[in-house]
């Protein structure tokens, strides 16, 4: 979190902190400068009435002078000077129309009006030499004025020593405050600057927290519409593949009239029905789905024999297409320990889509064979590639694809997303790609020693 500061604004807070500290010079000022005269009812008796009525008047000069300002927004600066010059020339006079044996009082009377005002000023320390040398020379015109008495006596034993001593001395003093307030206003800035960026940001934080449970909440209840259609789904095609599968026993009661294309027919039917009812099953067992893991019912099986047959059920799709399907599976039996339907559903998926997205009168292998203690299924297609993007779309994404030989065939890439899943799931691999040669498919299983 970075925090800039403007310049403008830097000296818009430093002018605010200024103004404040010119208000606690000016009111004691106002309000105790009166009270000095206390000090000439003791040690000058005689001229005490005149100088409170000085006093007072100053008090109020200064009273009016701070309210207009403070009105007009004028520069602080201008003020001090103004009201220290102001009681310096009172200071000033009496340190030199007092009797000698009082001016060590009205000299540090003097000296403690200086260090105050030095102690609590927040202006560039220039301004405070300016105010000492005005002092000082204050001192020096009243002295030949009015002073009976000679230089040495003051500097000595008469307390213009300890002033001179005291107004240098104090003149340190603001330009130290001036830096250290400076940073203390800056400071402050940037401590307001970043909890409004702090508020901000929680402000953020909290409305993209709000958003996310907005979403959660109805990703809950998407979810649980999902099941719901899972279950209800599932039941229905439970009954419908039930009526299938009775159907096709009632035929097979009767096998004495079917030929023998029939019966192989009549056979995949049963097949393909028992194949839907486990899929089925693990459809309709939510919380198996929403597992980490999917269940697998493993056994041992050739896989060569689930290709072939994978094959010769695509066969006569293929023709109808004009597809020229030609197969080139080992008949050394290949056994793996996989999950039968799953495996030949990886087959199923992969053969069925390279069929749908070739071209009439194109050529498509199929190819099995055992490498490095794998047996391998390999699916070549020598027509128009269909792009790998867009294949990486399907497998990946789950998009749409529409056929680039212009048939308009389209579907969602689920049958190859799913391979794609089942395959990693049983510990497999599935590669595939689409260049100018074609489009290439292949799927890696390890074998049973």
């Amino acid at each position: 979190m970075f925090v800039q500061i403007a310049k403008d604004e830097l000296i818009k807070e430093t002018y605010k902190k200024a103004w404040f500290q010119t208000n606690n010079i000016i009111w004691p000022i106002i309000l105790l400068y009166p009270v000095f005269s206390i000090i000439d009812y003791v040690y000058a008796p005689e001229i005490w009435i005149q100088f409170f009525i000085v006093r007072l008047i100053t008090s109020a000069l200064i009273f009016g002078l701070h309210g207009l300002f403070t009105a007009k927004h004028y520069d602080y600066r201008l003020l001090l000077h103004i009201s220290f010059f102001m009681l310096s020339v009172t200071s000033a006079l009496l340190c030199n129309i007092v009797k000698i044996q009082n001016l060590n009082i009205y000299y540090l009377v003097f000296a403690t009006i200086v260090l105050f005002f030095n102690l609590q000023v927040f202006w560039e320390p220039i301004n405070s030499f300016i105010e000492v040398l005005i002092a000082v020379l204050l001192l020096a015109i009243f002295f030949n004025l009015f002073s009976d008495y000679n230089l040495d006596i003051v500097i000595g034993t008469g307390g213009g020593q300890f002033f001179i001593i005291t107004a240098i001395i104090s003149c340190i003093i603001p330009g130290t405050r001036y830096k250290v307030m400076r940073r203390d206003v800056r400071s402050q800035i940037l401590i307001e600057k970043s909890n409004e960026q702090l508020k901000q940001q929680n402000a953020d934080i909290n409305a993209k927290n709000n958003l996310i449970d907005a979403q959660y909440e109805q990703l809950r209840k998407i979810d649980g519409q999902k099941n719901s259609f899972i279950n209800i789904a599932g039941h229905d095609l439970k009954n419908l593949i039930g009526s299938v599968v009775m159907s096709n026993n009632m035929i097979k009661e009767e096998d004495y009239r079917l030929s023998s294309d029939q019966k192989e027919y009549v056979g995949y039917i049963a097949e393909s029905a028992e194949k839907m009812q486990y899929l089925l099953n693990k459809l309709m067992d939510v919380k198996e789905i929403e597992s980490p893991e999917m269940q697998f019912k493993l056994e041992i099986f050739d896989a060569n024999v689930e290709v072939a047959h994978v094959f010769r059920g695509l066969y006569e799709t293929a023709q109808m297409k004009n597809i020229h399907l030609t197969d080139n599976i080992l008949k050394l039996p290949l056994n793996v320990r996989l999950d039968r339907v799953f495996a030949g559903q990886v087959f199923q998926n992969l053969l069925s889509n390279a069929i749908k997205f070739s071209q009439t009168n194109n050529d498509i292998r199929v190819v099995t064979s055992l490498q490095r203690q794998r047996f391998v299924f390999e699916i070549i297609d020598e027509g128009i590639a269909i792009g790998q993007k867009e294949l990486d779309m399907m497998f990946n994404k789950l998009k749409t694809l529409n056929d680039t030989s212009g048939t308009n065939e389209s579907r969602l890439g689920l049958g190859l997303s799913i391979a794609k899943l089942m395959t990693q799931e049983m510990g497999g691999e599935l590669s595939y790609r689409s260049d100018d040669n074609g489009n290439y498919f292949r799927v890696e299983f390890y074998v049973i020693n």
